[in-house]
């Protein structure tokens, strides 16, 4: 063999040798892509998205569609990797930044979970309260056990014990605290916006004197009809804007998209600011591929939207729920919204 022959041989080997190596070597990143897209006034298989108990839906036309992005599990191979740095609509990022070396993958999917859900109580809150509902202590939850179980259920509203008013959490703990554990007691509440009495038999408080009712509470809006939110698999707090929007549609008194498709993305917060998020490029490819005619974008995310590929529709600012219902009041009217 000559050497000529035998340099070829050996930078053949090589190369194959890198190539089997590019595509089975992981390296530290994951891709992000675009995510799919659920319509909040409608449903999944069947099940309203935003299920309403105790009136009627409103008769909706239009989509509010919330965005996410996807995530690849375990690590990319490096031709991957540089595939993905190549292609607009792939994102690649070090892994950690998705999955914290601190947490498994499981319990960084649960931290995410509920993130959603927080954003989902958020939304209910804020929408109730744009509508007017007063704020009152509103079961969330019962406890194993309970002394409650049977008598009170999720979303009563607490408003006495024992004839004594209990607006808020403080005058409940208040009430509680002089009431020794194992005392009978009557509970008025309002259910469905229909008041009604239950009799419980406290238990003892632990950490504290008096006695508990064995129930979780939080200070909300309480209306006369109850809103649940359905949407599995799907974690963070990006959907907290387009939920709210999703609930003010079915529940209140406008239509907010005059059956135009909007899409959108933004935490929300209980004074209705707006927060940004991550992947907007991402979202925005994802609202592209439904046909969105309206892109709702947190303010705080507008530079990085503007310096993505041209989506073919307007980029709405949004910095607080008031921003977000003005930008559809004027897409409605035919006005152009403020734009990023």
């Amino acid at each position: 063999m000559t050497r000529r022959i035998a340099v070829l041989t050996a930078g053949v080997v090589l190369l194959l040798l890198f190539g089997i190596l590019g595509t089975t070597l992981p390296v530290p990143y994951v891709a992000q892509v675009p995510g799919p897209t659920f319509n909040t006034l409608g449903d999944i298989d069947g099940e309203p998205i935003i299920d309403v108990q105790g009136r009627e839906r409103n008769d909706v036309e239009g989509n509010l569609n919330l965005t996410t992005v996807g995530v690849s599990r375990g690590g990319l191979s490096l031709v991957q990797a540089v595939r993905g740095w190549f292609d607009d609509e792939v994102s690649v990022v070090p892994e950690e930044a998705v999955y914290p070396p601190d947490r498994s993958e499981e319990e960084t999917r649960q931290a995410n979970r509920q993130a959603f859900l927080t954003s989902e109580q958020a939304a209910m809150s804020v929408a109730l309260g744009r509508l007017g509902y007063p704020v009152k202590v509103v079961v969330q939850g019962l406890a194993d056990d309970s002394p409650s179980e049977g008598a009170l259920e999720e979303g009563d509203a607490i408003e006495a014990v024992d004839g004594v008013p209990t607006p808020d959490t403080d005058a409940l703990d208040e009430v509680l605290r002089a009431i020794p554990g194992g005392s009978t007691v009557t509970v008025s509440y309002t259910r469905l916006g229909e008041p009604g009495t239950a009799t419980v038999t406290t238990r003892e408080a632990e950490d504290r004197e008096g006695s508990l009712l064995g129930i979780t509470i939080l200070e909300q809006p309480s209306a006369p009809f109850d809103v649940d939110i359905q949407v599995e698999d799907v974690g963070g707090p990006s959907a907290g804007l387009m939920l709210t929007l999703g609930i003010l549609d079915l529940v209140g008194d406008e239509d907010l998209t005059g059956g135009a498709v909007i899409a959108g993305t933004g935490t929300i917060d209980a004074d209705g600011a707006v927060g940004p998020i991550g992947g907007i490029p991402l979202k925005m490819v994802a609202a592209e591929e439904i046909g969105a005619e309206l892109f709702l974008v947190p303010e705080g995310n507008c530079a990085e939207a503007d310096a993505a590929a041209d989506p073919g529709f307007p980029l709405a600012k949004v910095a607080t729920l008031d921003d977000a219902l003005d930008a559809l009041a004027d897409f409605r009217a035919g006005r152009t919204p403020e734009t990023c």
